[in-house]
């Protein structure tokens, strides 16, 4: 097994157990969702399917939803304690005339569970950092759109919780982080995976942290635990803790300590087949009388 291969039992239970907790803690989670969405501003078409994927405790979703009031959208998330507090957080409003066109799918994206050409908008925020396979989930993602539809996804950089990183680098033989792919890759990955003209672009966040303790207890709040197969299944020892405290204090900058985040945005649309289903291609020709 890959050191990097991510527990998807492990990933599923931390954010069932986080779901409560997850909206006062995931800053990040919402300011990105809402730079997506002015992203959104650009684009003309208005989707009658939308796939929420990743969508957590349905604050994207409700904003999906109201920019898009006349579509169908399905919230898809890998844990259950998610899907239920995204429910109990709609409004009764919501629930009353939006009911019949919000659907909840509890469901692993590397495998959709939903019909080919189905959905016209495939939305996903900070979710595909969680994937094993990506190039094969971007696939299933283009597998599910209509011919036009559109991807629009936000991920994490390799750059992400660098200080983290750094602070445990040489304490113990374990992984503490999650691998996340390079911006450029993607492009690349999005092009193989059928998509067309991919817009990949990049910006770096920082949040500060009074102290450790807090940048650890924001993580576990939003449920982002170390779900790889090389993490350490034990509690680490004292001395080990304190030299991760103290390689991390030497960033204290101006009282505070810093949590930077490589935040990749991406957008790209499903064109036309060049083959058809038994694999000849199509060819198009000028029509003459």
């Amino acid at each position: 097994m890959n050191e990097f291969e991510i527990d998807k039992k492990a990933v599923r239970r931390a954010f069932s157990k986080a779901a409560t907790q997850y909206d006062a803690a995931a800053v990040m989670q919402r300011e990105v969702c809402v730079r997506m969405l002015e992203r959104l501003g650009y684009i003309k078409q208005k989707p009658a399917t939308v796939l929420d994927v990743g969508s957590g405790t349905g604050w994207g979703t409700r904003q999906l939803g109201e920019r898009y009031p006349a579509a169908q959208i399905v919230a898809l998330d890998i844990a259950m304690g998610m899907l239920q507090a995204s429910r109990g957080t709609a409004s009764w409003w919501n629930k009353l005339f939006a009911g019949s066109s919000r659907q909840y799918v509890c469901a692993d994206m590397e495998a959709l569970p939903l019909k080919a050409g189905s959905m016209e908008m495939v939305w996903s925020n900070l979710a595909v950092q969680w994937c094993n396979d990506l190039p094969a989930t971007l696939a299933e993602f283009n597998r599910v759109l209509k011919v036009d539809g559109l991807l629009m996804f936000s991920t994490f950089g390799p750059d992400t919780l660098k200080e983290i990183r750094n602070a445990f680098q040489g304490v113990d033989g374990y992984n503490h982080l999650n691998r996340f792919a390079d911006m450029h890759d993607i492009g690349d990955m999005l092009v193989a995976g059928g998509f067309a003209d991919p817009v990949m672009d990049m910006e770096y966040i920082t949040l500060t942290y009074n102290d450790v303790k807090a940048v650890m207890q924001d993580l576990r709040s939003i449920g982002a635990h170390n779900a790889t197969a090389g993490r350490s299944t034990g509690m680490m020892g004292k001395m080990a803790w304190g030299r991760v405290l103290e390689n991390y204090e030497r960033l204290r900058r101006d009282g505070k300590l810093p949590a930077t985040f490589e935040v990749i945005y991406g957008h790209a649309w499903k064109p036309e087949p060049k083959k058809i289903s038994d694999g000849r291609a199509i060819i198009k020709t000028p029509f003459k009388l």
